[in-house]
């Protein structure tokens, strides 16, 4: 599935940084947590690799809360980088920003990487290569925090779709929540968690722990 697709629409990049914040449940929460799950293992000085990195959302975060860190960030949406180069501007020379998928980031070790909403664009083939070519970048013992649409082991994708929806005031009344639920179900690949678990160990990593959970979003962190 190509990455670059819901993202090249000027109309869609422009509402992205005020859209997402409203649909992912505590969504800057969710970057907090991520900077913090980082920092476990990270050294002052981190290295840190930013797959998905479009908008510059997380990046503008972890920045501000990490002055000593560096960071690359890659997405394969030229609008969406645009968009994340407007927004770091104030701390762009600590950030460099890559057009480009896993395969284009260097073969340099990483202290710590994330992957947020990004990873439920992803067939299931697509997601493993491309969390073992993250693993490939990260230095021993460095963590992964990943976050993206997964629904619960046994739960019906529809319903938690339809209450996602909802949440994000998409879809309010129920018989559009579950028509629109409908619709992304078939557009996007999404998971049980305990399959994305899965994914996580086949591609080498351990200690895999759920630290988010919001409706149909989860995240995880793993260690390299």
């Amino acid at each position: 599935m190509n990455l670059m697709q819901p993202f090249t629409d000027p109309a869609a990049v422009a509402r992205y940084a005020t859209e997402t914040p409203r649909k992912v449940p505590g969504f800057a929460d969710l970057q907090r947590m991520a900077m913090v799950l980082l920092a476990e293992h990270a050294p002052p000085a981190a290295d840190i690799l930013v797959l998905g990195a479009g908008g510059g959302l997380e990046l503008h975060a972890f920045a501000a809360a990490q002055p000593a860190w560096r960071f690359l960030g890659i997405d394969p949406s030229a609008e969406m980088l645009d968009l994340a180069r407007r927004m770091l501007a104030p701390v762009g020379p600590r950030i460099e920003l890559l057009q480009g998928y896993i395969d284009d980031a260097p073969l340099r070790q990483f202290d710590g990487a994330t992957c947020l909403l990004t990873l439920h664009f992803m067939s299931s083939d697509e997601r493993l290569r491309t969390l073992r070519e993250l693993r490939r970048r990260l230095k021993p013992g460095a963590s992964l925090v990943v976050a993206h649409h997964s629904r619960p082991p046994g739960g019906a994708l529809h319903r938690w779709l339809s209450r996602s929806l909802a949440f994000a005031g998409v879809a309010a009344d129920p018989e559009r929540a579950a028509a629109s639920a409908t619709a992304m179900a078939a557009h996007l690949p999404i998971l049980s968690s305990d399959k994305d678990e899965a994914l996580l160990r086949d591609a080498g990593f351990s200690d895999i722990e759920l630290f988010y959970a919001g409706f149909t979003f989860r995240g995880w962190v793993a260690t390299a």
